[in-house]
Formats: C-alpha cells, structure tokens, sequence
C-alpha cells in the first residue's frame, strides 16, 4: 500500500517514525494514543513530543475499526449555561484534548428519561466512555456499566453505584469550614437555603452509611447533612424554621429567601447550598434594603465570577469544576487502575473569605412585605 501523502504531497508521519523518534516500540505509540496499558509518564509526554514535532495524526477510522469502537467521549451534564458545569465541560474537553480525543456532548436538564435516551445513543455509537453528572438512579446506570461501556461520575454519585468511579468536590469539608466560619464570628441563627428533593418522601437528607459521608446523596443533601452535623458539633443547634429548600429555579430560590427574610427579622447569616440560592438571598436583602454584612451576612458555595463583583464581594466555598472535569476525563483513558479501586477522587474546596460576612448585630423586627 503507498504512504499517505499530504496536501503538499509529503509523505505523512506513520507510528513508526514517531516509535523511531522518540526511542521507543511502536507497541508503546500506540499504547500512549489508545489509551490502554501501562506508560510512565515520561515516555507518554516523550511520545507525544516526537508526534508534535513529526505532526502525527493516529487514524481514528482504523483504531475504530480494530477496537470496534466509534472513538471519543460522550459526556452528559445537567445545563451547559450553569457557571459551574461550564467549568466542568471546559475540564473534560481539555483533558481530552491532550489525548487527541473528541467529545460529545449533550445536557440531560435534570431528567432521568432523557437522560437514559442519551446514554443508549452513545452507547449504540460505541464511544470509549461517558464521563456524567448523573440524574439517574441506580438502575439506569447499570446498563452500560453491565456491557462494558467505562463510565466516570462527576460531581454526585446516584445511591447504590459505589463501584463505579467518581471525582467528586469536597462538599462536606467546605460547607464545615464555611459554617465554622459563620459560628466563629458570633453567628447561631444561621439559615440554610437548600435544594428542594427530587422526589416525595425525602426532605431531609437520610444518614450516611459508615465511610460515605463525603458522597452519600446528592450534593445538595451532601451539603446540608454536613451544615447539621457541624452544627451540632459546635453546640450551636439547628432551628428547623431556618432549613429552607427550593426548586433549582430563580423564581422559586427568590420565594425561598424572600419568604425566610421577611418571616424571621432575627436570622443573622445566611449559607445558601449553591449559587443560584445565593444570588436569590442577594437580590431579596437589596429589595427589604438589608444591609450586608451589618443587618445579615451572606455566603454561598459555589465561587462564580459575579461573586466578587457583588457589593460586598461575597463570601463563598470555591469547588474546582474545571478540575473535576479534567480529573474526571483522565481517570476515563489514562488511570484504568485506579478506576478499580474503591471510593471516590475527592478534590478540596477551598473558603474564599471576602466582605459579606460579619460578626451578628442585635436582632431586626420581621420585614414588612412590600
């Protein structure tokens, strides 16, 4: 068979001068490029050098057709307009990137049905593996995962699928390091705004089974288990009237907060589980001109960028979504070992500390509905 020739008419790079180049077997090539098999990471960056240098381009069609696989990623998030999953997806597509992969991408919006409708589509194209923020239970995940299809969680884990890999924020270690903040500077009447559960039956977060407390549940469960449990821990208690939950939607974050805000004049900070809940208790303090941090405090998890441009910047738990990403897409082609092993990647989340907190004030009378 003639050697490929490109526009020019040049002879295009084979596996062998890149195995020539960078001193190695072409076994070892095309282990770097499918993904498979042990590399120490010298000899994969060595590799992929010599295929810069030699522009080198592995056929796609070929390594299909050999693996009988489409090749490529499918990846599956909730929304793609979300700041967060933005940072997520922009992980997995430059890790995936480094390894000459191609994504596909599709939003779920929440809903296990088109969700299911989307993993039976990849894997009917036989991708290399699905990297998802799951809405799932744990029956619709076992599908793929019972005929072979490599999957890696990102973000939440759905109940029951502990076997399956995952790279997860360090939720319950923010939010701790967040409410010992809070609880530090003066603060007990601290109200929680929450996500609302996604089914009947389940609006407080059921207790984590011994060593999974950092992923058992959803995040937003994850999350406020680890505000009670400090909490409790620092003798602070929990008053149930200050436990809100909302629907991931702005008009019912907005109702959630306006209706904490006016009904409890003497609540002192609010922790708000995500950054739609803390935009909402924002907007609702501007409205009954409460002043933050002097009449309430306000913090948040999740550091979007229009966080440090509110006035006071706000303080909030900063989760590595760009990281989870890249992790979450390694962990696919590259860390094959570690996928066997129990438990998840939890990556830390770190407290931003800005203006919007401070130490209480003497308790306001209920605000007046306009």
């Amino acid at each position: 068979m003639a050697a490929e020739r490109d526009a020019g008419g040049r002879r295009s790079a084979t596996i062998k001068d890149v195995a020539a180049a960078a001193g190695v077997g072409i076994a070892t090539v095309s282990r770097v490029f499918s993904g498979t098999g042990s590399v120490s990471p010298a000899t994969r960056e060595r590799v992929q050098a010599a295929a810069r240098e030699l522009d080198y381009r592995p056929s796609a069609l070929g390594r299909g057709l050999k693996l009988r696989r489409s090749g490529g990623i499918g990846l599956i998030v909730p929304d793609v307009t979300d700041p967060f999953r933005a940072d997520l997806v922009a992980g997995v597509l430059a890790c995936a990137r480094t390894f000459g992969e191609h994504v596909i991408l599709d939003a779920a919006h929440g809903d296990p049905a088109r969700e299911a409708e989307i993993v039976d589509r990849l894997v009917e194209q036989r991708v290399d593996g699905i990297i998802a923020v799951p809405a799932g239970t744990e029956a619709a995940w076992r599908a793929p995962a019972g005929i072979g299809a490599s999957v890696v969680f990102a973000d939440r884990v759905p109940p029951g699928l502990r076997e399956i890999p995952a790279v997860l924020a360090d939720d319950r270690a923010g939010v701790r390091t967040l409410t010992e903040y809070l609880v530090g500077l003066g603060h007990r009447r601290i109200a929680f705004l929450g996500a609302a559960p996604a089914s009947p039956g389940g609006d407080r977060p059921a207790p984590a089974a011994p060593g999974e407390e950092d992923r058992a549940g959803t995040p937003a469960q994850v999350r406020e288990r680890a505000f009670r449990d400090t909490m409790a821990a620092l003798g602070a208690g929990v008053d149930e009237d200050l436990v809100v939950a909302a629907r991931h939607e702005r008009d019912s974050a907005f109702a959630a907060a306006a209706g904490l805000l006016q009904r409890r004049g003497d609540v002192t900070a609010v922790l708000a589980a995500g950054h739609l809940l803390g935009e909402a208790a924002v907007l609702v303090a501007r409205e009954l001109d409460l002043r933050v941090p002097a009449d309430v405090s306000i913090a948040m998890v999740d550091d979007v960028p229009w966080a440090e441009l509110c006035d006071p910047p706000l303080t909030t738990v900063a989760r590595p979504g760009h990281d989870i990403g890249y992790r979450a897409c390694e962990l696919l082609l590259r860390d094959r070992t570690r996928r066997t092993r129990r438990g998840p990647v939890l990556l830390p989340a770190e407290l931003v500390i800005r203006g919007s907190c401070g130490p209480p004030r003497p308790a306001r009378s209920p605000a007046r509905p306009a």
